[in-house]
């Protein structure tokens, strides 16, 4: 008996060992609904090491003979099984992406986690091509491999070299996809990750979209040179099964940490809150509601199955140096899962995703993710939104609300999930923020799109001499810790608090996925002091003055929903199921923060809600209407006469006819302002 038989004979025991169920239930749906059977590699192992080693190191010799024993399993019933594919996966070591184009993994078996960027269209793939002699009729068979097709050198009839003719019905063909897999964005080391192209076939085709995290199993292959070719071979893998990952943190170690993170989230090492605000940014000195908005963000509120959204979006706002950039890098670091973009040449394939032109294999588009799908259940870091172009912008919409992006382009109709929160920064409009202006105003982004942020805070340049005291000696302070860490020296308590996170991050990161993954709270039902507060503040936030019917409505139900999505995100820094009133004041003080910030009328100094939602406050609105009622009744005039009659400045004169001219209601000839 040959080797090979002793093999095939010794794993047709194996699966009547490990596997009789799971072929039963495949015979039953072979080949209609289900193709494969997957088997776990450490039951290979249990049953014999030395088989799991060959099967490792000669996966395709062994493969076959696995198929092969799977075509003579005694079946009770009559069904042919000859065809099905038997799947190995669960492999005892999972590489990175950046692992495996080694030269001693070529041809072997591995297994390769990595995070979906971009997949090609299905096409079908010529496996046996039948070829018919166009003088003599005789057909040929020729298996094929590689990537151009092979034909016969001569006939088998005539004995003479073609032509010849491809019968397509009478060939073996079978459905193919290509695959970029790339290195998660939170695994690199700056920049983007590493990527390797992967070739799936028949009943792994459509088992991911890009954005999808997933563990790969299959063989390391080099492509076929070319002639001119040079000595550096490119890789591809040849997949052979695919598993999705379930939980959205599979590689992060929550188990290690567990005692630590619930000591912090009880209280017992201080208030949880205050060492979260300590742990963001800690080289950044100020900005507490800042970081305890973003400490919140990251741990997000309870997304109910897709239906409700429960991330919040944080837009930060400001001058030139104030430090927006470094909150960005600092949750990139942090957070377990993440992606960092900036808005400088973005396209809408960067931020959501897009059918794109191919650049491997041979088809002519394929769908690639951008940063919010890539980010799919954690964050999404980015920067400079302000000079993110309008077509882009556009595509944001959908994917902030629904957290779904849908691509429908090329023949390619997909939906793809980003359910990820937002952390964008940017610069206002001019540059700089302008006092006389309000600044909402001054966010060049349009209302939809601001609308999806639950909380923007403007961070700006005014100085005060106590503050920037205390802001300039943190940073001499935090620079000269850093300095005596690097030579290795001893720091003070104060040192080591002004560039060390109260949290180590290797803790935080394993706090906020437990969080995220076991903890899901929510309002209790019925009567609650925390329902109750909910509703009632909400109530004085929207109706602002109940005796003033002519009161602008501050805010809409919009803002009800962010409420709730931070004070359960409040509730998971606890480990607690249920959300308490202390969770939903914590969620008022910063929606109230950021409304104050964004809606303060500057000709006023009050806070105006038509502010947050028109961009245009109260007494803008008024103005306005009295310039260009004066600007009719002349049926022409100039700015400086306008402004002169009513007694305000030509400045603030100016930028009311720049706004009544954006919308059409006056236009300039000859250094006069005229009605439309």
């Amino acid at each position: 008996m040959s080797i090979m038989q002793e093999t095939i004979e010794e794993l047709v025991q194996f699966f009547r060992d490990y596997y009789p169920d799971e072929i039963g239930q495949l015979a039953m749906r072979f080949p209609r609904d289900q193709k494969s059977l997957y088997v776990d590699f450490d039951d290979v192992y249990r049953f014999d090491p030395d088989l799991a080693d060959d099967l490792r190191e000669q996966p395709e010799r062994m493969l076959e003979a696995f198929e092969e024993a799977l075509s003579h399993y005694d079946l009770p019933v009559d069904v042919d099984i000859g065809g099905a594919h038997v799947r190995i996966y669960n492999l005892p070591t999972t590489l990175d992406v950046e692992q495996v184009s080694r030269h001693s993994n070529i041809g072997t078996l591995l297994d390769i986690r990595g995070q979906v960027q971009k997949v090609s269209a299905v096409k079908p793939r010529i496996q046996t091509a039948v070829f018919e002699c166009q003088r003599c009729s005789t057909r040929t068979e020729i298996p094929q491999t590689g990537e151009q097709l092979q034909e016969p050198h001569e006939c088998s009839g005539c004995e003479r070299q073609g032509p010849f003719v491809l019968a397509e019905k009478s060939s073996d063909w079978v459905d193919h996809q290509y695959a970029r897999i790339q290195q998660p964005p939170e695994r690199t080391k700056g920049g983007e990750g590493e990527t390797i192209d992967v070739h799936l076939e028949d009943d792994l085709i459509r088992e991911f979209e890009a954005g999808d995290r997933i563990t790969l199993t299959g063989m390391l292959d080099i492509e076929t040179p070319d002639r001119n070719q040079s000595r550096a071979f490119d890789t591809t893998v040849d997949a052979q099964a695919v598993i999705r990952e379930e939980s959205d943190y599979e590689d992060i170690d929550v188990k290690t940490y567990r005692d630590e993170i619930t000591a912090i989230a009880s209280g017992e090492e201080g208030d949880p809150y205050e060492l979260l605000i300590d742990s963001i940014n800690p080289e950044h000195k100020g900005d507490e509601d800042i970081k305890l908005a973003i400490a919140l963000q990251m741990f997000g509120g309870w997304s109910r199955g897709g239906r409700v959204r429960g991330d919040s979006h944080i837009l930060l706002l400001g001058d030139p140096g104030c430090g927006k950039s470094t909150f960005l890098q600092a949750v990139d670091d942090l957070a377990p899962r993440s992606t960092y973009a900036s808005g400088k040449g973005a396209t809408a394939a960067g931020i959501t995703a897009a059918a794109v032109a191919d650049d491997f294999g041979e088809s002519e588009w394929g769908l690639e993710a951008g940063a919010l799908v890539l980010a799919d259940g954690g964050i999404a870091c980015l920067d400079e939104i302000d000079k993110v172009p309008k077509k882009a912008v556009s595509s944001m919409h959908d994917a902030l609300e629904s957290q779904r992006v849908r691509v429908n382009k090329a023949g390619i109709n997909a939906t793809l999930n980003s359910r990820t929160a937002l952390l964008a920064a940017g610069n206002p409009s001019e540059g700089r923020f302008d006092p006389y202006q309000p600044r909402a105003q001054q966010i060049d982004l349009g209302p939809t799109l601001m609308s999806r942020f639950d909380l923007m805070f403007m961070v700006s340049d005014s100085p005060d001499v106590d503050s920037d005291r205390e802001v300039v000696e943190h940073m001499i302070r935090s620079r000269r810790a850093a300095a005596k860490q690097e030579l290795g020296e001893e720091l003070t308590e104060k040192e080591q608090r002004s560039i060390e996170p109260a949290i180590p991050k290797r803790i935080l990161r394993a706090y906020i996925a437990y969080a995220k993954n076991e903890v899901t709270p929510y309002l209790p039902q019925g009567n609650s002091e925390a329902r109750d507060y909910l509703q009632q503040e909400f109530l004085k936030l929207r109706l602002a003055n109940e005796d003033d019917e002519s009161s602008p409505v501050p805010v809409t139900f919009r803002q009800e929903e962010a409420i709730e999505r931070l004070a359960e995100a409040s509730a998971r820094v606890r480990l607690d199921d249920e959300v308490t009133k202390g969770d939903v004041d914590r969620a008022l003080g910063l929606v109230r923060k950021s409304m104050e910030q964004v809606g303060i009328d500057p000709e006023t100094g009050e806070f105006d809600a038509d502010v947050v939602e028109t961009s245009q406050s109260k007494s803008q609105r008024t103005r306005r209407k009295r310039v260009l009622a004066i600007i009719e009744d002349k049926q022409g005039t100039t700015v400086e006469e306008v402004a002169e009659i009513i007694d305000e400045t030509e400045k603030r004169v100016r930028n009311d006819v720049q706004s009544l001219k954006n919308r059409g209601q006056v236009y300039e000839l000859d250094g006069e302002v005229r009605p439309t």
